[in-house]
């Protein structure tokens, strides 16, 4: 019988260090509960000494998603582990997993410590990480630039004292796939405990091997594969989980191997992740991208109408994507619609729906063809909206190439409407400041992204900012056929956020 591979994500921990993304309560448990449809093995769901508001989405989903095991990651100190212990107390299936850096090059610069100091840190941490929870992973931090000698000896030590999963990281992602399949086979092979233990491994893309490195440690005996929704993660991000999961299930004749992962939630779960944290996916990606089922050259269009598999290994069904082009129109019933997000694979509550719904009907009056791509759109957006402390009700705005461009808004704050004007460098920036003056709140713009979410003169716009307020970064939304519209909508959801602040900050940089 084959041997089942576990899906462990870091989304929500490694994923989130990624520059420019920084997720609130609420989003982190949304994606979480998406993971939990997905069918992922593991969920990394936060560094609970990072933060208060890390601790608290840790607590949330521990709390809230049941199925896969829920972790959190602490560093080989007490204080870390009591602080993780403590968030995920009402978890179904808790893990700590605690790490400890073990190249000389860490050793020496970062932790000043000797080899024989770190091991007993780390026999110290799984020993007390084991006193909370009966699974404890452990990480030996740069694995993949450290003496392999030292490394079986840390890890047969952390066995013994109780680790149940021994995580091997490329850190840096330094290594190639022929080294790191060389490694693990080694640990295997040297570490008497290792059939005790699953074996895992967690590969950064900094030379673009993450993937191909995570796949050898596959053929060489690694039964947990630590990864990210998307690539997220430091500098250049993780293994991909699409990718990993889908050469695993498409080559099952050469890797010989099973997942849980339940594949047709693979576009949803990426487009959510994408949408959530603001980082859009390349068109060329592997297994999500726009472009991964489209073909432009007449010699492939020919092939696949004649069959499918001359250029398509897999197909756009088995990650969750559908060929429906026109779906609904104006005079279509909330039944229909309702039935239509079944089969999409939504779930939403009654409240939920009645809003979607209605943007939905409100598109459907102002746009003549409504694909599923646009239905996406509208739930994803409406979905994750916060409680709203400023509505934006009404705008006005006056440009031209030769005019000053001027802006009027209405918006509603907690209760209270109120109406400003202002003038900007154009329209954009006009109704900003109007936004800005109405709220009485001063908001700097670091980023500002607009893309067409689906095709065609009147195609959905998407509008991405970033307002910093306060020291800390907020990311807001927008959707409309108006570009104008998304823009203004885009800064009131990222201002909304600065009101909705719940003392959350991004954990500090670990591996």
């Amino acid at each position: 019988m084959p041997k089942k591979i576990e899906i462990f994500d870091t989304t929500l921990r490694d994923g989130e260090q990624t520059p420019g993304i920084s997720l609130n309560v609420k989003e982190k448990l949304e994606i979480a509960r998406q993971l939990e449809k997905l069918s992922v093995d593991v969920i990394e769901a936060g560094f609970p000494i990072a933060s208060n508001g890390d601790f608290n989405a840790v607590k949330a989903i521990a709390e809230n998603v049941k199925g896969p095991v829920i972790t959190g990651l602490a560093r080989a100190n007490f204080k870390d582990i009591d602080r993780a212990a403590e968030a995920l107390k009402a978890a179904e299936r808790p893990r700590i997993h605690t790490f400890i850096a073990s190249s000389p090059i860490h050793m020496k610069y970062k932790l000043k410590m000797t080899e024989e100091q770190v091991l007993e840190a780390a026999v110290a941490a799984v020993k007390r990480a084991k006193s909370f929870v009966e699974d404890v992973e452990f990480s030996a931090e740069d694995a993949s630039r450290s003496d392999v000698e030292f490394l079986c000896r840390l890890f047969s030590a952390a066995i013994k004292a109780g680790a149940t999963v021994i995580n091997i990281p490329d850190t840096v992602g330094y290594t190639t796939p022929g080294e790191f399949g060389q490694l693990i086979k080694t640990i295997i092979e040297k570490v008497p405990e290792i059939d005790k233990v699953k074996v895992s491994v967690h590969c950064h893309d900094d030379l673009g091997m993450a993937v191909a490195n995570s796949l050898e440690a596959v053929i060489y005996g690694a039964t947990q594969v630590e990864c990210a929704v998307n690539g997220l993660g430091e500098r250049a991000g993780n293994a991909a989980l699409e990718e990993i999961v889908m050469a695993l299930d498409t080559r099952k004749d050469f890797y010989q191997v099973e997942h849980g992962i339940n594949t047709k939630q693979i576009y949803r779960t990426s487009k959510m992740v994408s949408t959530i944290t603001g980082i859009f996916i390349q068109p060329n990606k592997a297994i999500v991208g726009a472009n991964a089922f489209a073909h432009e050259s007449g010699i492939h269009q020919h092939g696949v109408l004649t069959e499918k598999s001359t250029y398509e290994i897999m197909t756009p069904q088995s990650i969750g994507l559908t060929t429906n082009t026109l779906v609904l129109g104006k005079h279509s019933g909330r039944h229909a619609f309702a039935e239509r997000l079944k089969e999409m694979g939504y779930e939403l509550s009654q409240d939920e729906l009645n809003k979607a719904f209605e943007r939905f009907k409100d598109l459907a009056d102002r746009k003549k063809e409504i694909s599923d791509l646009d239905i996406e759109a509208i739930v994803e957006d409406q979905v994750m909206k916060l409680p709203q402390h400023i509505e934006l009700e009404c705008f006005q705005v006056s440009t031209g190439n030769k005019a000053i461009a001027t802006a009027t808004v209405r918006v509603n704050v907690n209760g209270k409407v109120i109406e400003e004007a202002s003038t900007g460098d154009g329209p954009i920036d006009a109704i900003y400041k109007a936004l800005e003056r109405a709220c009485n709140m001063n908001c700097k713009l670091v980023d500002y992204s607009i893309r067409s979410v689906t095709a065609g003169k009147d195609a959905l716009g998407e509008v991405t900012v970033r307002v910093e307020k306060d020291g800390r970064t907020f990311l807001g939304r927008g959707l409309s056929i108006d570009i104008i519209e998304a823009s203004a909508m885009a800064y009131t959801n990222a201002m909304n956020k600065t009101m909705w602040n719940n003392g959350y900050s991004k954990p500090r940089e670990v591996d």
